[in-house]
This record gives C-alpha cells, sequence and structure tokens, in this order.
C-alpha cells in the first residue's frame, strides 16, 4: 500500500476540504492508497506535525470553508528547521511515498525546488486570485466573485439612499480577475485593474457621468490597481510571509480624491479576508473535488513534478515549470470590452 502526505499552504481559500476530501475517498476506494495531513502547510513537513486522513476524518468536507490541516506562510526551507534534510527525514519517518502541496505560486515554487532535489511531490493549484496560467480557473475563485457581488449589491443600495458614490476595493494583487468578474455582474460604473492604469481625471469623469443620470456611482477596484503617477501597488502594512508589500487601502486614497474632484459624497469599502472565508459555491466544491480525485491518479502513476489543472472542462497534468511560466492577467482586450461602458 502506499502513502502520501497532504498540506495546505499559503493564503486560506474556499474548496481546499474539497480537494482534500476527495484525493482521500478516491484514493482510498480505488488505488488503496493511505493519508497523512501536514499541520499548518510546511510547517507540519518540515517538523514531523501530522494527523491521520482517512474516510472518517474527511466526511462532510465539501461544504467547509478554509482547511483542516491548517495553513501557514512558513515555506519548506525556512529556518532555522527548514531544509532538504527536514523534509526527508519527515518523509523518511512517515513512509511516505510523496507529497501533495495544496496551494498557489508561492507553494509551486517551494514544490519545483523540492522536486530538483528528488522529493517525490506533485501539486493543486489554489488561488482566489485566478492568476495561475496554467489552468482556467482555480477554485475559490467563483466563490470570491460571489462574495465581492453580493458585497456590490448591498453597496448599491445604502449608496442609492444617500446619493453617494461607493468604492470597493477587492483582492487582485497581480491580476484583477476578482474585479472584472464581480464588476461586471454588479453592474459597477468603473472597474480598476492592476493590468490597467486609469487617470484621477477618467475615474472623475465616469462617476460624474453617472450623477449626471441621476445615479449613485459604483466603483469597483483591486487592490493592485495604481494611477498612472504611482510607482507601485498601495501598500502601508508592512511585507507579508513571502516578503512581499501587504496591499490594502487604495479604495481609502480614492475616495476622498473623487469626492474632493467631483463634489459627490463618497466612501470606500475594502472587502479584505471575506473573500476568503465561508463555504465554496457548488461550481468551486465540483472544481476542487475533481482536482482532487485527479492528484490520485497522478501520483499512483508516480508522475511527480507536475500539478493537476483545469483546461476546458477537462482535469490535466502540467509541469511545475509550465506552471510558474507567467502570470495570467486580463487581457487589454477584455477589459477594453467593458470598459466601453463605464460612467
Amino acid at each position: 500500500m502506499t502513502r502520501f502526505g497532504i498540506l495546505t499552504s499559503g493564503g486560506d481559500c474556499p474548496g481546499l476540504n474539497a480537494v482534500i476530501r476527495g484525493a482521500v475517498l478516491k484514493g482510498e476506494t480505488v488505488h488503496g492508497q493511505e493519508f497523512v495531513g501536514f499541520l499548518d502547510g510546511w510547517r507540519g513537513l518540515i517538523e514531523n506535525d501530522v494527523m491521520p486522513l482517512d474516510r472518517s476524518s474527511v466526511r462532510g468536507l465539501s461544504h467547509q470553508g478554509g482547511t483542516i490541516l491548517g495553513t501557514s506562510r512558513v515555506g519548506p526551507y525556512a529556518e532555522p528547521h527548514g531544509g532538504i534534510e527536514a523534509v526527508r527525514r519527515t518523509i523518511a519517518a512517515q513512509s511516505l511515498d510523496g507529497v501533495i502541496a495544496i496551494g498557489g505560486e508561492g507553494t509551486a515554487s517551494a514544490s519545483k525546488r523540492l522536486h530538483g532535489e528528488g522529493v517525490n511531490i506533485v501539486g493543486v493549484p489554489k488561488t482566489i486570485d485566478n492568476d495561475l496560467d496554467a489552468t482556467d480557473y482555480t477554485f475559490g475563485f467563483d466563490t470570491a466573485v460571489e462574495i465581492a457581488t453580493e458585497a456590490i449589491d448591498r453597496l448599491r443600495t445604502t449608496g442609492n439612499s444617500h446619493k453617494r458614490c461607493m468604492v470597493l476595493e477587492v483582492m487582485g494583487r497581480h491580476a484583477g480577475w476578482i474585479a472584472l468578474y464581480s464588476g461586471i455582474a454588479g453592474g459597477a460604473h468603473a472597474i480598476l485593474i492592476p493590468e490597467q492604469p486609469e487617470s484621477i481625471e477618467q475615474i472623475c469623469a465616469w462617476v460624474s457621468s453617472v450623477q449626471s443620470r441621476g445615479r449613485s456611482p459604483m466603483v469597483v477596484v483591486a487592490e493592485g490597481f495604481t494611477l498612472p503617477d504611482m510607482d507601485s501597488a498601495h501598500s502601508t502594512k508592512g511585507l507579508d510571509g513571502f516578503n512581499r508589500p501587504r496591499l490594502g487601502g487604495i479604495a481609502d486614497v480614492l475616495a476622498p480624491i473623487i469626492e474632493e474632484n467631483t463634489g459627490i459624497e463618497t466612501r470606500a469599502t475594502v472587502l479584505g479576508h471575506i473573500q476568503r472565508g465561508g463555504s465554496p459555491t457548488g461550481f468551486d466544491r465540483v472544481l476542487a473535488t475533481r482536482l482532487g480525485m485527479a492528484v490520485t491518479d497522478m501520483v499512483a502513476d508516480r508522475d511527480w513534478g507536475k500539478m493537476v489543472a483545469l483546461r476546458g472542462t477537462d482535469i490535466v497534468r502540467v509541469a511545475f515549470d509550465e506552471a510558474l511560466a507567467a502570470h495570467k492577467t486580463v487581457p487589454q482586450d477584455q477589459y477594453q470590452e467593458v470598459r466601453v461602458i463605464f460612467g
């Protein structure tokens, strides 16, 4: 019987538990595999901190948000306990045939490095930003869009009541997919994304145009959006666990500028971690379950150094190199086709 370790790393995301459930159920039933879960991401791997995973421990997990394994920003090479020898010791101590790492770009990068050093490892892509180029969609994205869309609907009612301009900030460091999809779904009057700088003059022109028709303007902005004169995305919160600036607050920057330039009372809302919490949508539960099931086929085939991905309606396998080749950003033509109806 083969035995594998599963970990969830990086930011939490709706659908992680569904991946774990799908992997354990199919792995046990079809391939006769056993599983353990590493607690708190890579930390559990380098410190040999595990929990058993079997049918009873994953029962009813598909609708639960978060991850029963916990997660962290700790990397497998983090000092003082990390490194390839610590990873190998845990794998040997647990008699594992390989590791399944569920995570985003940082997790895939660490997995690629470990694979290069001889570790049997595969991946499952995870990011609500939907910015991995090797897969059409990542689980968690659909849930984040639904949450952001509901926030737009709610903000529009209060904005209409007070005749205010409402600015909603959603996640999206490099890619504006959440802002674009939720903004379209919620009928936003302007959508601001990292891929497309817009001048404050243009933003205010859209806002004023909406007010002139007797409407209350609704602006959706991704956290990574920059005005043309900004050298980098707005950040005042230091660095995260991967030494990247913690983004957040661009809506608070824009709102007073819009109010000053248009004379329209303007309020900002930063949606933040609400986008990552709660139960996954049906789409994300299905996608996550399919990815979890598919990764057990991959480890059964000993097809290491790859991750599962969605292409069209098919689950395929892609190498870590391909998965990390580029961010999937919003194409210029896709943004422009929506931009024509702003204001």
